[in-house]
């Protein structure tokens, strides 16, 4: 798979480069997560948490780069980390689900509209044929910019407080 790269632009104007995580970066992304509030975390992680600590971020540095990738998404001045964007396969390369973290900052500006389309884009290129988000109810803000890409909503069967978020792809 190619090194994807971008730079975007939100509809509010915030010029966003993007690139893929690198093992060096886990003191920028522990950084990171300190603007992240806790509500925001616990959608992420569907669990109450305070930080991220240090297997986590390991877990979003120390990817393989085909069927797993982290992307970082930095501000204009190129050194601000404002999030991150995970895509995660299946070993077929058929299923990919997406998690999305911003800087409380930076949240309603578009970064998650871009950063999703971009995700969307680069699992096509993949190959991937659907992708999946897993949402807790609460978290209507990113279940809305999933539903007016083209996800549809399930109900998880297994626990009410969540829905499945899920989108199939065309071919690229």
């Amino acid at each position: 798979m190619e090194n994807w790269t971008a730079n975007l632009m939100t509809r509010t104007c915030v010029k966003i480069h993007v690139r893929p995580v690198r093992t060096a970066d886990k003191p920028l992304l522990a950084e990171f997560f300190a603007h992240v509030t806790k509500e925001d975390l616990s959608f992420r992680y569907l669990a109450g948490l305070n930080e991220v600590g240090k297997e986590r971020i390991a877990a979003l540095t120390d990817v393989d780069h085909v069927r797993t990738e982290n992307y970082l998404a930095f501000g204009e001045s190129g050194d601000l980390l404002i999030a991150t964007a995970m895509l995660a396969c299946d070993p077929a390369l058929e299923r990919g689900e997406v998690a999305i973290s911003i800087r409380s900052d930076y949240k309603n500006r578009g970064v998650g509209w871009e950063l999703l389309g971009f995700l969307s884009k680069v699992a096509q290129a993949k190959g991937v044929k659907v992708l999946e988000s897993i949402e807790r109810r609460e978290n209507r803000a990113a279940i809305e910019v999933e539903q007016q890409m083209g996800f549809t909503t399930v109900s998880d069967p297994d626990d009410p407080t969540v829905l499945l978020v899920r989108k199939e792809l065309r071919k690229a």
